[in-house]
């Protein structure tokens, strides 16, 4: 039998993950926006992510309809913020941004949305605390804090979505 784990990422979501018998972890990350963000990862580090792939609302329960769907799909759907008003997310900078190559200041995330940029997660290493001056490059994940739409907004205006 497959034992699932879960654990709760405050201010994103919940991440549940198993490991398979075939030597990896496999697991999804339920963001509180509604995107899934499927994983492989190595069995003896599940933080050390090999692959993922970000599924919209309606992706994912395609995916979970051929897989032939679970409680936890739709459990996930009536899930409570963990802290009513906060949102993190992890925003992968896109290669059409028009912020590659400039500083993290030039998009003005705070004044115009309301979202912190609060770590860079560049080549599997965190940049905490970023200042402004910080550059940003071709495959930079920016992690954001603020108010849902304020993640949602930034992530817009990044060129994410």
């Amino acid at each position: 039998m497959v034992r699932l784990e879960e654990t709760k990422l405050p201010g994103v979501g919940v991440r549940h993950d198993f490991a398979s018998q075939y030597g990896k972890r496999v697991g999804v990350i339920t963001h509180r926006d509604g995107r899934r963000e499927i994983f492989v990862s190595r069995q003896d580090d599940p933080d050390a992510c090999a692959q993922s792939i970000t599924l919209t609302e309606e992706e994912a329960e395609a995916v979970a309809d051929l897989l032939g769907g679970s409680t936890i799909t739709r459990r996930l759907a009536t899930l409570p913020q963990d802290i009513e008003g906060l949102a993190m997310d992890w925003v992968p900078l896109p290669p059409t941004s028009r912020f590659l190559r400039c500083p993290m200041g030039d998009a003005q995330l705070r004044s115009r949305t309301g979202t912190s940029i609060v770590a860079v997660m560049r080549d599997g290493q965190a940049h905490p605390a970023p200042d402004p001056q910080f550059v940003l490059l071709a495959g930079d994940t920016l992690v954001l804090v603020g108010t849902p739409d304020g993640v949602l907004a930034a992530s817009r205006h990044l060129g994410s979505s």
